[in-house]
Parts: structure tokens; C-alpha cells; sequence
């Protein structure tokens, strides 16, 4: 195996444990992590960014935003790309993509230029996420997959966890600037692993690119996110109102078009599958508040509670720790007693945490409030991310495990995307209230309230809908290589 590309005679079914198998993990794992690390290490730098480049409120959201946006609107035509064109592939481009975008926003002059970066890592994390996924269900053998999701989940979201606690000791160290480049690195490996060991894997039955779809998507969601960053402070503002009509307008085009054209980026299909439906709508619930919530909390610690970037970022540690010994349990136990009980017990825990952070204030005590709650906060999130990506990958046939993958993250990105956008302003995080620790939490208590109440509410739907147990053995049989 030793050319650019692995070419098997026949299906793939490796082993987790084999040799192959643990690079086809690695691999996958620390390309969603390169992904996973500038979605959070932007957080830790929010406040240092906006000092430097004299930014408001709203420009740091677009930071965020801007890489969400292009992720979001673009990950459904990457994972159409990957099940057509291939999958090992589309991921190789992405990590190409995204580590060249990083360098940029090292280098970027001003937050305008920043922003636009940002969109352009999105567009490489939009090719990575779903081919990262689809590769190990089209790959690993079926009895292992749970086990390896409950890895990848795991370990995806330690990298994102590790993020602000590097981001913040960079930061101590020398500039912001700094924080874009520890992708480097892990994209060397990760293109020397891809390289020689990953094989390539499609599905014959995927015909067609839908450009069109893309395009709507596209504008319906950047239109979106600026109206519901700008009405909210200025309700009369002529640029917010003619962009909440373009929202509507794109939207609606986008359901007319995918109806009518040969290629959907959204099969009608996938309505059918009522699980894979109402996973999706306990994705939206939960990481919507999570968007909101992974921000605010990061800038509390720092504006109100005076913690230094690595003091902030440092307390997510638990999350790593509780990740790394919780995630592959969890994977297992959901596909041996249903997804149900988790899905429920996790998003309670979370929302148990984010109420726990309205005592963030200027006495906050790293050991007595910081850490604890972050500790709940981990315990739920290693409880409910197994089954949540199980359950959306294994409600549709194998062929078509790239499109599940792309539509479960496009609705998690594009809930972060929605809500970051729009509950801030609305509760009053606008201008430069980050920087005045009485201001901000004017509106960061309510911000909290609301994320809690959604984490709860995603919990309640999970128990009432019966969820079916995770099929081990879906996924893959129509893949060829």
C-alpha cells in the first residue's frame, strides 16, 4: 500500500483493531479534530481579537459565524461529493483547504480579512466532516462501528476540547495569531496517514451534483445569520429587513427546487426515516444551545471573572478527561440498550451545567465552580454524542452513509450558525459589552437560562419519542471501492 491511492477488489470490512483499521481511525479522527479545533480555540481569543483589531461584538460573532456559515451551507454538497467522487478523496482536499485557510488567518490585517478567512476554513471543514464520518462506516467492519463512532465522537471532541486550553497558553505566549497555526502540524500527519493507508470508497449509485440546491442553501443561511445579527439591536434597519427576505426567498426556493431537480442535495427520502427526522431535530435543539453557550461562557470567564485565557481555557479539561474515558463505553451501551436513555440523561446534565454558570462573577473560584460544573457539563456531552451520530448514520441504507453524515452536521453547524447569530443581540450582547463585566452579564444570565431550558427540552423529546436500537450491521453493503 503504497501508492497515492488504495484500490481494493473488493468490499471494505477492516477491523478496528487491525493494523489498517487503527490508521483509518486515526486518520479520520484527526482530520475531524483539525476541524473541531479552530470551531472552539476562536473562542478563548474573542476578547484579545477584539482589542487588537478594535472589533464589536458583532464582527467577533462573524469570526465564528463566518466559518459556520460556509461549513453549513456547503457540507450537504460535500457529502454528495465524497459518496460520488470518493470519499478518501474529498477528505484529502479538505484538509488541503482548510490548513492553507488557517495560515491566512495568521496572517489577516484586519477583521474583515479575518471573517473572510474564517468562510474559507469553513469550506474545508465542510469537505472534511461528513468524508471523515462516511469513511469509517464505509470502512470498518460492521460489529466494530459503534465502537469506532464512540471513538471518533470521543476523541473529535477532545480536540476541541484541548483547543482553548492550547489557544489560552498560546495566547500567554505571544499573539493571537499563533492559535491558527497549531493546525499545521496535525494536517502534516494527517495528509502522510491519508495518503498511504486510507482506501477509497463511493457509491455507484450517486449520479448528479446539486449545484443549484448548494447556491440556495448558500444564501438562504448567509442571509439569515445577518438579519438575525442586526434586527434584533435595530428592528428598522434597511439592510436586516431586505436580508430576512432574502432568507425567506432562498429557503423557500431552496424546498421548491429540491423537489423538482433530478439531483437533491435533500432527498425526499430521508423525511420517510422517522428517527433519522427527529435525531436531527434533537441536533438542532442541543447544539444551537451548545454554539451559544461554548462562547459566552469562554468570555465570562474572562471579562467577568478576570480569568487569563489559559485559566479559561484550562477549565475544559474535564470535558477531555471524561471524553477519553466515557465515549467508547458510551457508543457500546447505546448500541446494546437503544439510544434512548442517553439521548434523554445527557442533554439534562448539560442544561444542569449551563444553569450551574449563572453564579460566574467576579469572586468565581476556579476549583469550586469552574471546574465542577464543567465536570457535569462533560459527563453529559461523553453520555449523548455516541448515540446522537450513531443514530443519524444508521436511520438510512449504507449507500447513502455520506448524505446522513452531511445532513446530521449541517443541521448541528447551521443550529450554531442560527442561534449564535440571534440570541445574543437579542438579550443585549452587542457593541462592546464584551469588555465591561456589569454589561455582559446583563445579558450573558438570560443567554444561559434559554440554552438550559433547550438542552432540557431536547432531553424531554428524546424520551418521548421511542428511539429504535443502533443496527450494527447498517451501513456499507452498497459501497464500492
Amino acid at each position: 500500500m503504497t501508492g497515492s491511492e488504495i484500490v481494493l477488489a473488493r468490499p471494505v470490512s477492516v477491523p478496528v483493531r487491525s493494523r489498517q483499521g487503527r490508521r483509518i481511525l486515526v486518520a479520520t479522527v484527526l482530520g475531524a479534530g483539525i476541524a473541531g479545533i479552530d470551531a472552539s480555540v476562536v473562542n478563548v481569543a474573542l476578547p484579545e481579537i477584539g482589542r487588537d483589531l478594535g472589533a464589536s461584538f458583532a464582527s467577533l460573532q462573524w469570526t465564528v459565524t463566518g466559518y459556520t456559515l460556509s461549513l453549513a451551507s456547503l457540507i450537504l454538497l460535500a457529502g454528495a461529493l465524497g459518496d460520488r467522487y470518493g470519499r478518501r478523496r474529498i477528505f484529502l482536499a479538505g484538509v488541503a483547504v482548510f490548513t492553507f485557510a488557517s495560515v491566512l488567518c495568521a496572517a489577516v490585517p484586519d477583521v474583515g480579512s479575518l471573517v473572510g478567512a474564517r468562510i474559507l476554513q469553513g469550506v474545508g471543514g465542510a469537505l472534511m466532516a461528513p468524508a471523515s464520518m462516511a469513511i469509517l462506516q464505509a470502512t470498518i467492519a460492521p460489529g466494530d462501528r459503534p465502537a469506532a463512532i464512540g471513538t471518533w465522537s470521543g476523541f473529535a471532541g477532545i480536540a476541541g476540547a484541548l483547543a482553548p486550553f492550547a489557544g489560552g497558553w498560546l495566547l500567554s505566549l505571544g499573539s493571537w495569531r499563533w492559535i491558527f497555526l497549531i493546525n499545521v502540524p496535525v494536517a502534516i500527519v494527517v495528509l502522510v496517514i491519508s495518503l498511504r493507508h486510507l482506501p477509497e470508497t463511493r457509491d455507484d449509485g450517486s449520479s448528479g451534483m446539486d449545484w443549484g440546491g448548494s447556491a440556495l442553501a448558500f444564501a438562504s443561511l448567509a442571509a439569515v445569520t445577518y438579519a438575525l445579527t442586526v434586527l434584533p439591536a435595530d428592528p428598522s434597519r434597511p439592510w436586516g429587513l431586505v436580508s430576512a427576505v432574502v432568507a425567506v426567498g432562498a429557503g423557500g426556493g431552496f424546498a421548491w427546487y429540491e423537489r423538482r431537480t433530478t439531483s437533491p442535495m435533500l432527498p425526499a427520502t430521508l423525511t420517510k426515516s422517522r428517527p433519522f427526522v427527529t435525531i436531527n431535530v434533537i441536533t438542532f435543539v442541543i447544539y444551537g444551545a451548545f454554539g451559544v453557550f461554548s462562547v459566552i461562557f469562554t468570555i465570562a470567564l474572562e471579562t467577568v471573572a478576570g480569568y487569563s485565557p489559559a485559566e479559561a481555557g484550562s477549565t475544559l479539561l474535564p470535558i477531555t478527561v471524561l471524553g477519553l474515558a466515557l465515549s467508547r463505553f458510551s457508543g457500546r451501551l447505546a448500541a446494546r440498550i437503544g439510544p434512548g436513555p442517553q439521548l434523554a440523561i445527557g442533554p439534562v446534565l448539560c442544561g444542569t451545567a449551563a444553569l450551574l454558570t449563572l453564579r460566574v462573577g467576579p469572586e468565581t473560584g476556579y476549583w469550586s465552580v469552574a471546574v465542577p460544573l464543567e465536570c457535569v457539563f462533560g459527563l453529559g456531552t461523553a453520555t449523548m454524542v455516541a448515540p446522537l451520530t450513531s443514530v443519524a448514520l444508521s436511520s438510512l441504507p449504507g449507500g447513502h452513509v455520506g448524505v446522513a453524515s452531511a445532513v446530521n452536521n449541517t443541521v448541528a453547524r447551521a443550529a450554531g450558525l442560527v442561534w449564535l447569530a440571534g440570541l445574543p443581540p437579542l438579550v443585549g450582547l452587542t457593541g462592546d459589552s464584551y469588555t465591561q463585566a456589569e454589561a455582559f452579564l446583563r445579558g450573558y444570565r438570560p443567554a444561559c437560562v434559554i440554552c438550559a431550558v433547550a438542552m432540557f427540552v431536547s432531553g424531554a423529546i428524546a424520551a418521548a419519542v421511542g428511539l429504535p436500537k443502533i443496527d450494527r450491521g447498517e451501513g456499507g453493503s452498497h459501497d464500492n471501492v
